[in-house]
């Protein structure tokens, strides 16, 4: 099985802001999202470049994933951003307004001449309608060891934007493309975190929308705000009960007698070998954030 790392809560902070960088080193996000772009105005993308990459060498994070969001490369900012970003080797290097699998292709040759250490992944942010039909493509640049693409993550503020979609409770419009792009990350085997919630009032909301995010299948949401983060951390973390149940399906496959199925009769439940497959991941994901508390 591949390594799990888990992705419950990434919480955006903005490279601009001094003290929220030196804060994220005692909130319980599993990643940092170290945001050079949206978060940060135009006069101090300098300023805040040279302190975010400072921040990440110096370390003291932890366990938790540092992942630094960079301009698109087409802005005044764009190189000099992905320059600094490798340099200062985060885990991730987040890339926004991926429409097509070309700008992948770009980023992963500039992380070769950069000499960009290989820990240090690529995540793209699907947040445009092209990025929606080119879903696929996109997902499938992880089969190129170049790319160095891990994880998809949605921008629906700015998908909303571009397609004048309105972002209702329940999501119902934005929910296709939600799923169009879970189903790319998902076939080209990465994973994918849903968008941020934005009303900071509504905390029943917010549950209601990691609860639909967790059942559609993704490994975490997108925060704007500490105080969002152990929702977060509780919804996508497996409950107890899955836990229990997960360990019974393990352990009634590794009996003998049931070597050789593919499927079996668990207390009147018919429960096939891919569902043991599922059970190991839902303890393993366990395990590990059970070692981070």
């Amino acid at each position: 099985m591949t390594a799990i790392r888990p992705r419950r809560s990434a919480l955006y902070m903005p490279g601009s802001n001094a003290r929220a960088i030196e804060k994220a080193k005692t909130l319980p996000t599993d990643v940092v999202i170290f945001d050079l772009e949206d978060a940060v105005a135009p006069d101090v993308k300098a300023v805040a470049r040279e302190q975010v990459c400072a921040a990440v060498q110096a370390g003291g994070y932890g366990r938790r994933e540092l992942v630094i969001r960079i301009n698109a490369l087409e802005t005044p900012w764009g190189e000099a951003d992905l320059a600094a970003a490798v340099a200062a080797a985060p885990d991730a290097i987040l890339v926004p307004k991926v429409s097509a699998a070309e700008t992948l292709a770009a980023v992963g040759l500039r992380l070769r001449r950069l000499g960009g250490a290989e820990r240090t992944r690529v995540w793209a942010m699907i947040e445009t309608p092209l990025a929606i039909l080119n879903a696929e493509s996109i997902a499938s640049a992880a089969r190129d060891v170049d790319t160095r693409l891990d994880c998809l993550v949605m921008g629906t503020n700015d998908l909303a934007k571009d397609t004048r979609t309105r972002l209702l409770p329940g999501r119902a419009a934005m929910l296709p493309w939600l799923m169009t792009a879970l189903a790319a990350a998902r076939a080209h085997g990465i994973d994918i975190l849903d968008g941020v919630y934005n009303n900071l009032s509504d905390a029943e909301g917010f549950r209601t929308e990691c609860e639909q995010g967790r059942d559609g299948g993704f490994d975490g949401k997108t925060l704007i705000h500490p105080d969002q983060i152990a929702a977060a951390n509780e919804i996508f973390a497996p409950s107890t009960e899955e836990v229990e149940s997960a360990r019974a399906i393990v352990a009634a496959f590794d009996q003998p007698e049931n070597a050789g199925k593919g499927a079996i009769n668990l207390n009147g439940r018919m429960v096939e070998r891919l569902h043991a497959e599922m059970a190991r991941r839902v303890l393993a994901l366990a395990q590990v954030i059970a070692e981070r508390t």
